[in-house]
Order: structure tokens, then C-alpha cells, then sequence
């Protein structure tokens, strides 16, 4: 386990423009190389990897999707599990015709990636699991089983996931007000079925690291207060060829608060064959 330092700002408020699969994925492309795939978390869009989108594709094979339900991506049915949303991305793969790739996910998109490379383990070349919550405690899956029946009831609400997942510092002030943005773009029934399968997934796909071979980067904020130092350092300790870097002084939304150092450590990840030291 790594932690590291950093406060610089994230960029990324310019919307990309969008190709959609025969079955309603929106996504966005670029570059050329070995493909690295991007899946955002709940109420964002692929906007939300632009600073990731800029330093990958300048060396990969670049696809960042919009999330069913969110973006211009058509919704899947109330009641979707993550194991739903797992099999939407294996969809993509079959509609693209890709036969291997790295994936990255943040927070839901985490769940996903996590999911996807232990149902379609011999497509995944490499896993990251950014911001991603593993086994909550009960008073952790109490609040997030809350926070879901609220969204059911009362829609988006934008203030309670920026308290969460911003500081007050200064350097996050950009990447909160385009996160706040998004939010109130995101359509409330997608945003709703997603919430409540992000809420009833971290056991899922929990129990398959052990049989992860492939490189795994877990990597989180250490002022991350639900997708936790914690959470990453157990999911590492099981992934044969896992490790853990927290970067100090960020939340969960670290991709755009500290895109210079996760680009470094996703860089890492993106060349490792076996476990860094």
C-alpha cells in the first residue's frame, strides 16, 4: 500500500461528443493503442474521466461510457442489480467487438469493473477499482440503504453527495461545481435505479479476488468516508496481483481533484504485468 500527496485541480467541463451502440450505449473515443475502458459512478457522465480521457488516449485505445441512464446511455429496468449493469457492459464488448481491454471504474463503475473481471475474466487484461466500497459495515449499509429509498422517493438531490465527497479547500472548488452540474443534469429514474443497485452491491462480486490473476489497482482518497483506505487495503491483501495506493488529502472524487497524481498511478497500472512493489 502506497499513499501519496497531492492538491491539484481537476479539469474537464467541455461536453464530448457521443457514438451510441445498436443497444443505446453512449460512449466517447479516442486514440489508438492496447483499449483501456472507463466507467463512470452514479449521477456523473463520461465527462467526469476527461482528465483521464486526455493523458490515456495519447497512448491507448480510449472508450469512456455514459452509464445506462445516465448521459445520452438508454436506462435498464427498475430493479437492476449490479449484476444487471455487468452484463450491460458485456454487452458493449460483444457490440464493439472487443476481445480484450483494461477497464477502469469509479465508485458504481468500480462494482462494474469488479464484476466484469470476475464473469468475463479471460477479456480483462487489467482491473481498477477507484473509489469503490467493498463489504460495509452494518451502519455504512444502513446509511446507503437509506439514502436510496430517499432518492426513490424524493429524486436527485445534489447537496448530500457533494458534502460527502468534497473538502472545502479551495483546489476542489472546480471539480465540485462540475460535479454539481452533472448531478443536475442526471435523469432522476436513471440516477434512481442506479443508486439503489450501487446500495445492495458491494457483496456481490466481494468473494473474487482471490481468483483475480490479472494486475489490480485499488485506489481511493484517504478522505474517502465510504468507499475507504480501509475498503482498499482488504480488496489488495486478497488480489494475488493487487495493491493499494491512497492518495492523502482528497475524497471521492480523486480522479478530478488529483488527476496528475492518479494519472501516474493508473500509468503504473496500465504497464505493470505483475504487483508493483
Amino acid at each position: 500500500m502506497q499513499t501519496v500527496t497531492s492538491h491539484t485541480s481537476g479539469e474537464g467541463g467541455a461536453s464530448l461528443p457521443r457514438k451510441t451502440t445498436a443497444r443505446g450505449t453512449a460512449y466517447f473515443e479516442a486514440g489508438n493503442g492496447e483499449t483501456l475502458i472507463l466507467i463512470h459512478g452514479v449521477g456523473m457522465r463520461l465527462e467526469a474521466w476527461a482528465p483521464q480521457i486526455e493523458a490515456f488516449a495519447k497512448t491507448h485505445r480510449v472508450f469512456a461510457l455514459d452509464m445506462p441512464g445516465h448521459g445520452a446511455s438508454e436506462k435498464i429496468p427498475a430493479g437492476s442489480t449490479v449484476r444487471d449493469y455487468v452484463a450491460w457492459f458485456g454487452c458493449f464488448l460483444e457490440d464493439l467487438s472487443i476481445a480484450r481491454a483494461s477497464i477502469a471504474g469509479h465508485s458504481m463503475g468500480a462494482l462494474i469493473s469488479g464484476g466484469a473481471v470476475a464473469t468475463f475474466s479471460d477479456r480483462i487484461t487489467r482491473v481498477a477499482y477507484l473509489n469503490g466500497v467493498y463489504r460495509r459495515d452494518a451502519a455504512a449499509k444502513a446509511a446507503v440503504l437509506a439514502r436510496a429509498e430517499a432518492i426513490r422517493k424524493n429524486g436527485v438531490d445534489a447537496e448530500g453527495p457533494l458534502e460527502r465527497w468534497f473538502g472545502e479547500d479551495p483546489e476542489s472548488q472546480r471539480a465540485r461545481e462540475l460535479t454539481r452540474t452533472w448531478l443536475e443534469m442526471v435523469d432522476p429514474e436513471g440516477y434512481a435505479i442506479a443508486y439503489a443497485a450501487f446500495a445492495g452491491g458491494d457483496e456481490i462480486y466481494a468473494d473474487c479476488w482471490p481468483s483475480v490473476e490479472c494486475p489490480a489497482l485499488f485506489l481511493t482518497g484517504s478522505g474517502d468516508p465510504n468507499s475507504t483506505p480501509e475498503m482498499a487495503k482488504q480488496m489488495a491483501s486478497v488480489t494475488p496481483k493487487g495493491w493499494a495506493r491512497i492518495v492523502d488529502g482528497h475524497r471521492h472524487m480523486v480522479n478530478l481533484t488529483a488527476p496528475e497524481i492518479v494519472n501516474a498511478l493508473m500509468s503504473e497500472w496500465l504497464t505493470s504485468r505483475e504487483k508493483p512493489r
